[in-house]
């Protein structure tokens, strides 16, 4: 039975989901999570892209050594040098360069005729050869590349030293029978095709990505691109975590594996969602919420009778398991630390002491403490103190149905002054962010305002996500509280703040 291997690219792709904007400490978290699925590689981002892109792509491949990280190149030389510069300390330093093949990119995009681009793909895959072990080379818009130039230019590249060659379907133009067929074209077609493998890389634009990617598989792809949840750029790409059930519950079909650890499907997805605030449909397949619900009574009857009659997922496959009571009030120091590191959570000890607090003052409040409790707090005082820069002191909010909302505010600002101002607005969240705007310096533009519980019950957490606008850079932000109001404040804040951080860290960040 072949092994696929998995290339996930939710650090680059992933995040260049509109409104997706994650700090060093998220995407080392993400990264650190991503080795525990055993994922083989690992695309940290795109090092020319930013000095912010660079050092975390860097502090990622000193940190992950238990699978290969690579870095986006364009076909040009300082893209090669600053990926190699970003890379060098890793594990297994791998390059991911591309060039734009199809007639539309030739002609409106790079402005070259076939033989420039196959000179520059050539002329650059042989400068990163002196450097990189292993170069992977992509045809960006393959999908709609004429096929007998497709095959010269992967000819040349890989004559040139590149070991992979990826196929992507950059626009989610294709179809399951064309997309595989591009691969048998190829395989037929290009004659040090057996040199190198085939990589699959598909977008979700015409909702065919994840059939795309496993049509690819049928014709000769022996490693496949995607993210977690799917998400990325547009329509977002391949679910990695539906390709690779599909591989494991159909390997009779398929007759491949992979190397993933499927039982950190369901925590790997929870944490991309929590950190890029976009929320998981009920209804997606293999981590919804819904993906293992019998609504039907005669589904339910079938299921209580024998499981395999409508579920061939088991949630334990992808560990999903129950919430039971793990913590309370009376648990100590101790039991705190053990039940994060049982989660793969690792906090450092220097930080246990400031979450074990957080963790109490919960504790006194709530009567459950559920896995996913703790997991929502860890990422709440954890990865949001490297951009506090804005912090909330206290709210408070007058509201009736006969009076208008009240909202007073009292925050540290920029330069850790107290900051109190009070406002208006239509109902209570317009209060209270009408408020909040008025302690910034700039207009803000709020696109979006999602809620959603941590848990279940009347003293569920809740967790806000918003989207919005602030200095001409959108971004999103997350909130965590008991009270709604206080996690709306939160998650605004958490907004704000990630735009200043920005903008002190990337100087040269432009507007979106």
């Amino acid at each position: 039975m072949q092994t696929i291997k998995i290339f996930d690219t939710t650090l680059r792709d992933g995040e260049q989901s509109a409104g997706v904007n994650l700090n060093f400490s998220e995407k080392l978290a993400i990264a650190k999570q991503l080795e525990r699925l055993n994922v083989d590689i690992m695309e940290a981002g795109f090092p020319a892209a930013s000095k912010g892109d660079f050092s975390s792509v860097q502090k990622i491949a000193q940190t992950i050594k238990n699978c290969s990280v690579t870095g986006l190149a364009r076909a040009v030389i300082s893209d090669i040098d600053a990926a190699w510069e970003a890379l060098k300390d890793g594990a297994e330093p791998r390059l991911h360069t591309f060039i734009a093949t199809s007639p539309i990119h030739r002609q409106y995009k790079l402005k070259m005729s076939k033989e420039e681009v196959v000179e520059t793909a050539v002329q650059t895959v042989k400068y990163a050869a002196k450097r990189f072990p292993i170069i992977q080379w992509s045809a960006e818009d393959a999908s709609r590349t004429e096929l007998p130039f497709l095959a010269q230019i992967i000819e040349e590249v890989i004559q040139a030293g590149a070991q992979v060659i990826n196929i992507p379907d950059t626009v989610g133009y294709g179809t399951p029978l064309e997309y595989g067929a591009i691969f048998k074209y190829l395989k037929e077609n290009v004659p040090s095709i057996d040199k190198v493998s085939l990589s699959t890389h598909c977008h979700d634009d015409l909702g065919m990505a994840i059939a795309n990617s496993l049509a690819a598989v049928e014709n000769g792809a022996t490693q496949i691109e995607g993210t977690i949840n799917g998400i990325g750029e547009r329509a977002g790409n391949a679910a990695l975590e539906e390709i690779a059930v599909a591989l494991h519950i159909r390997k009779d079909f398929y007759q491949t594996s992979t190397r993933l650890n499927l039982q950190e499907v369901s925590r790997t997805s929870s944490l991309v969602s929590k950190l890029t605030g976009m929320v998981v449909p009920a209804n997606k397949a293999v981590v919804g919420r819904n993906a293992y619900a019998h609504e039907s009574g005669i589904h339910q009857d079938g299921v209580l009778k024998e499981k395999t009659t409508y579920e061939i997922i088991s949630p334990e496959l992808v560990g999903f398991q129950s919430n039971s009571l793990v913590l309370g009030k009376h648990s100590g120091r101790h039991a705190f630390k053990n039940r994060l590191d049982e989660l793969g959570l690792n906090v450092p000890d220097e930080d246990i002491k400031q979450l074990f607090t957080a963790f109490k003052d919960l504790a006194d409040r709530k009567k459950e403490m559920t896995d996913d409790d703790l997991v929502a707090l860890v990422l709440e005082e954890k990865l949001s103190k490297d951009d506090r820069i804005y912090e909330l002191i206290q709210i408070q909010i007058q509201y009736g149905t006969n009076q208008v909302p009240t909202a007073t505010v009292t925050l540290t600002g920029t330069k850790k002054e107290v900051i109190q101002e009070a406002g208006t607005g239509a109902g209570s969240i317009e209060a209270l962010y009408n408020t909040l705007e008025k302690c910034m310096d700039g207009q803000i533009d709020l696109f979006d305002y999602r809620i959603q519980s941590v848990g279940a019950g009347r003293d569920a957490l809740a967790q806000v996500y918003v989207k919005l606008k602030y200095l001409d850079i959108e971004t999103s932000g997350r909130g965590l509280a008991q009270d709604v109001l206080e996690a709306s404040a939160k998650a605004y804040l958490n907004a704000v703040n990630r735009v200043i951080y920005m903008k002190e860290n990337s100087p040269e960040l432009t507007v979106s």
